[in-house]
């Protein structure tokens, strides 16, 4: 929505942003002042003060990516004050589209197009960024001039593509001035490109096709290599990261079948798909399909030819169901209780843009077909098309045109701290008032209150629609349950609605009515049930393999004491009862979970349970009023265990309904263990002291090491573990009734923590116990005392043991003995070792891995060539050779995407580091799931679907192939990049 006015940063008014804070500010004055050095405009600026010179200080203290533009290129903050904004921008873009243009007869070559490009992408964020926190430009413009650079970027590097391949003879051009008209080539922008609706820090979806009887390509056979390859050089010139920065993230998965095609297809090999295979999720995706590059003429011909399978001829009410299940794919959770502003994904989340998104392109597949005027790209435009079609009223267009640009605001804000491709609100309240002071608001809470306010309209006009389009489909048809045999018109309702094992089903729901289970004996509870029948059943039957998740149900139902409180919950909130059929038909692990054990299911009765993060002060607060009760030593074990128990399951669910990522389950699941370990401790040396006194000097740390150590547990993780201990040396014996030697002392303590934890009472197991990376492993002693340890690890440690100290992290104990023993482990690490041997070491290292034990398969995460053990030994070799390159980084405390980001940002090219953390993320978001989800290894032939669909919905990827194809690809990558970096 652009239009030929323009605007002057010279008229930004007073009192817009406020500065994250007064120390920040001096910083960005005294860079402000240094650039006023080199550029008298800014010189200018701060001598006369007021409104402007107070804006660009508050906007460089809240943006440490803009600050970084602004020091980067003194020239670019003088001009963004001095002229007005949108000549500039105009410059810029008409500069991207002509960069590829040959000067004196000779084609620029690829890395100038390259530099070029990156470079006006930086200015042109600063310009835009500025202007957008400044008032200038609002939401819809923001986009629009991001959209115009995309597209200005894609269409210059196209053109120099062709040009390329025509002047190597590979292609003969119809017009060497004109490369794409009439090349046939098809560059198609989906998603927010096509709908030039780019966000702040947006990657771009394009999808490729090529017409080979075009006439450019001599033999048309020679086109399916050609042009595959040329686009793995259209990636690389957008999206490598160089000095000067990258142009866009460029993502080509949109195309048909992804896993096991070319980055370029055939337009009639496209076309038979789409006619033939093509998904409801395609057809949603390619509404907002535009030609953006190539060959305009055949771009359109191309997205008019596709029309019929987008938009239906008739009403499309058939397609509904498949709508449901792309609804479940992106996963916008009809809410239960309250919204967690901090951590909230604006996207994804609830009441979050991709639910208005789906709110607009559900009516548009349903009713595109017969009205034309629905067909349109634009969000905004499209909620004024379905106004004047009556498809929905004015107040809900106003209502969720307001939510879509306030949120996208929002997402602009989140991005532009640090231009990166994110929709997370920040965890912690310094990083949220960025956010807020962004936006124009004087603090967190008047946000937030805005901001859920805004969550909540989205949600319950989204909700509406799902309602609306449940009263479409037929009535439920007979359900009777009474009886001994089976009713004949049941069981074909139970048919229709999903089961096969209709009279197994039947006879379960019987098993209920008669009152066969404590949960179902009071009239009551079975008259609640009655009532609930229709739509458990409904909502059961919506998911795949209905049948296995209505018999985790009855298993669950089965142990329940009572279940009155629980039938009336569910026949109010339906999406409480969402949340069952979800663990029913996704999560085995946690299905049998609430079977063996129905008070977890307490917590989920909490309606603020989504709403808080679950923070080590949240459940240390937590821990602390469940064991003020326990009055003995069994006592205290016990509640740990049903403490941990629940808290294990909570964070699971926040996990599977997605109000928590992958690297924040693994950060709670660490924070409860480390809990645990600490009351263990203290109730173990409480015991301890009763029977055999204190040992004079004593004192005890407890280290974590592995996924322990590294805050990277799962569900099911196992701990870690090294217990240190140190003494006075003049005492013998511990002092009390039944005294011990020191050794015999420290080693009972030890051994009575481990029982703690893994011996198995009537709450079952806290935690399973490594002890193996103690020194000496399971030849040494189970506990070590202080001055062995340091010798040991000194002197005597293998090199895979000092990569598994890189990882330790001290949990718990006597404050002066975890310094002593922290510092220690600084001390080896920051040993100048012979790189050449840490190289050969931990080559070996993984090749012995390799050998002994094989991967299952490319599920097999942990273990496949460039899976997560490569990642973590790139991490730990980093660690091992960073003093021999004069690099000093601590990495305690840290996981191992943060451990790489910090040692890889200096011992690694970029663009291997920015991979090696998408594989890290991508890893950790779907072994986070299946971890927590089954027992076992991963296989989508036999997987609960519904556990599919969820590690789809983590891996971004429309279907487990595609999502095969996204594993193979970063694994290959991480295992070339693993011995590029070992072996260097």
């Amino acid at each position: 929505m652009l239009t030929k006015s323009t605007h002057s940063l010279k008229d930004v008014g007073g009192g817009l942003l406020r500065p994250l804070n007064q120390s920040e500010l001096k910083l960005a004055q005294a860079d402000i002042q240094d650039i006023g050095r080199h550029e008298p405009a800014v010189a200018a600026m701060l001598k006369a003060g007021g409104p402007l010179s107070d804006f660009i200080a508050a906007v460089l203290t809240l943006s440490p990516y803009l600050r970084e533009i602004a020091n980067i290129d003194n020239a670019l903050l003088a001009a963004a004050i001095s002229s007005p904004v949108e000549p500039q921008i105009e410059v810029l873009i008409a500069e991207a589209r002509d960069c590829w243009k040959p000067e004196d007869g000779i084609s620029p070559a690829e890395s100038a197009v390259m530099s070029r490009l990156r470079t006006i992408k930086r200015k042109m964020a600063f310009l835009v960024a500025l202007a957008d926190l400044a008032g200038l430009f609002d939401g819809r413009q923001t986009t629009a001039w991001l959209s115009a650079l995309a597209e200005a970027s894609v269409k210059a590097a196209i053109d120099h593509l062709l040009l390329s391949a025509h002047e190597a003879g590979k292609l003969q051009l119809k017009d060497a001035e004109n490369p794409s008209e009439g090349s046939g080539l098809v560059v198609l922008g989906m998603g927010k490109l096509g709908a030039s609706e780019l966000n702040y820090s947006s990657d771009i979806d394009l999808v490729v096709f090529f017409d080979e009887h075009a006439g450019i390509v001599p033999d048309p056979d020679d086109a399916i290599d050609i042009f595959p390859r040329m686009m793995r050089r259209l990636v690389r010139i957008l999206q490598e990261r160089t000095a000067d920065g990258y142009v866009f993230r460029t993502d080509l998965r949109l195309r048909p079948d992804p896993g096991s095609t070319p980055l370029a297809i055939p337009v009639d090999a496209a076309m038979i798909y789409y006619e033939g295979r093509g998904q409801n999720w395609e057809r949603a995706a390619f509404i907002k399909a535009r030609p953006v590059a190539g060959d305009m003429k055949a771009g359109e011909g191309f997205v008019r030819g596709l029309a019929p399978f987008v938009f239906r001829k008739y009403l499309d009410y058939a397609a509904i169901a498949d709508i449901h299940s792309i609804k479940r794919q992106i996963h916008a959770h009809k809410g239960h209780g309250a919204i967690a502003v901090k951590g909230h994904n604006v996207k994804l989340g609830r009441g979050g843009i991709r639910e208005i998104e789906f709110f607009v392109q559900t009516q548009q597949l349903i009713a595109g077909g017969r009205m034309p005027a629905l067909r349109s790209r634009g969000t905004e435009e499209t909620l004024a098309e379905l106004t004047k079609a009556q498809w929905i009223d004015a107040e809900t267009r106003d209502e969720l045109t307001e939510a879509y640009w306030f949120l996208r605001d929002v997402e602009h804000r989140i991005q532009m701290v640090r231009d990166e491709q994110t929709h997370l609100l920040p965890e912690t309240e310094a990083d949220l008032k960025r956010i807020a002071f962004m936006m124009g608001f004087t603090d967190t809470a008047s946000f937030a209150e805005r901001l859920v306010e805004v969550l909540r309209t989205v949600e319950r006009r989204y909700a509406r629609l799902f309602e609306q389009e449940t009263r479409l489909s037929t009535d439920t048809g007979n359900l009777v349950f009474t009886g001994q045999a089976d009713d004949p018109d049941t069981l074909e309702t139970l048919k229709k609605l999903g089961f096969k094992r209709t009279s197994d089903i039947s006879r379960i729901i019987r098993t209920w009515h008669y009152g066969r289970y404590r949960a179902t004996q009071s009239v009551e509870a079975r008259e609640r049930l009655t009532e609930l029948a229709p739509e458990l059943l409904r909502v059961f039957g919506e998911s795949k393999r209905a049948d296995e998740a209505l018999l985790r149900f009855d298993s669950f139902i089965s142990g329940l004491p009572a279940g009155i409180q629980l039938f009336s919950l569910l026949g109010s909130n339906p999406a409480l009862l969402s949340l069952i059929v979800n663990i029913m038909s996704s999560a085995p692990k946690l299905a049998d979970v609430i079977a063996a054990k129905p008070h977890v299911f307490d917590g989920m009765l909490d309606p603020g349970l989504m709403a808080e993060l679950p923070t080590r002060d949240y459940l240390g607060e937590r821990l602390k009023a469940s064991l003020a009760q326990a009055g003995h030593y069994e006592e205290v074990l016990d509640r740990l265990r049903i403490f941990a128990a629940e808290q294990r399951f909570l964070i699971g669910i926040r996990l599977l309904t997605g109000a928590i990522n992958g690297l924040m389950a693994a950060r709670a699941f660490t924070h409860l263990a480390d809990l645990a370990i600490e009351a263990a401790l203290d109730a173990v040396r409480q015991e301890m002291r009763a029977a055999h006194g204190d040992f004079p000097g004593g004192k005890v740390a407890i280290a974590g090491m592995g996924k322990l150590g590294s805050f990277e547990l799962t569900a099911g993780s196992d701990i870690d573990l090294i217990l240190l201990y140190d003494y006075d040396d003049a005492a013998s014996e511990s002092d009390g009734g039944k005294p011990l030697d020191a050794v015999r002392y420290f080693t009972r303590m030890t051994q009575r923590l481990i029982a703690a934890f893994s011996a198995p009472t009537a709450e079952g197991v806290l935690y399973e116990v490594d002890m193996r990376l103690r020194p000496s492993g399971n030849k040494g002693p189970v506990a070590t005392r202080i001055r062995s340890f340091e010798k040991y690890q000194r002197d005597e440690a293998w090199t895979w043991e000092h990569m598994a100290l890189s990882r330790a992290r001290l949990i718990c104990g006597d404050q002066s003995l975890m310094s002593e023993a922290e510092q220690i482990i600084r001390d080896v690490l920051s040993k100048t070792r012979d790189a050449a041997r840490v190289s050969r070491d931990v080559a070996e290292m993984r090749e012995l891995i390799d050998k002994e034990k094989a991967p299952g398969g490319i599920w097999d995460l942990k273990l496949i060539a460039g899976g997560v053990i490569d990642i973590e030994f790139i991490a730990q070799y980093l660690a091992l050779i960073a003093p021999a390159r004069n690099v000093t980084a601590k990495i305690g405390g840290m996981n191992t995407g943060e451990a790489l980001k910090t040692l890889g940002g200096k011992l690694m090219p970029v663009a291997d580091l920015d991979l090696c953390l998408e594989a890290f993320t991508l890893y950790t978001e779907l072994s986070q799931l299946i971890r927590l989800c089954i027992d076992g290894p991963f296989n989508p032939a036999e997987a609960p679907s519904g556990l599919t669909e969820l590690v789809c919905r983590a891996g971004d990827c429309p279907d487990v192939k595609t999502l095969e194809g996204e594993v193979k690809r970063l694994s290959k990558a991480v295992r070339k990049i693993f011995q590029t970096t070992v072996n260097s």
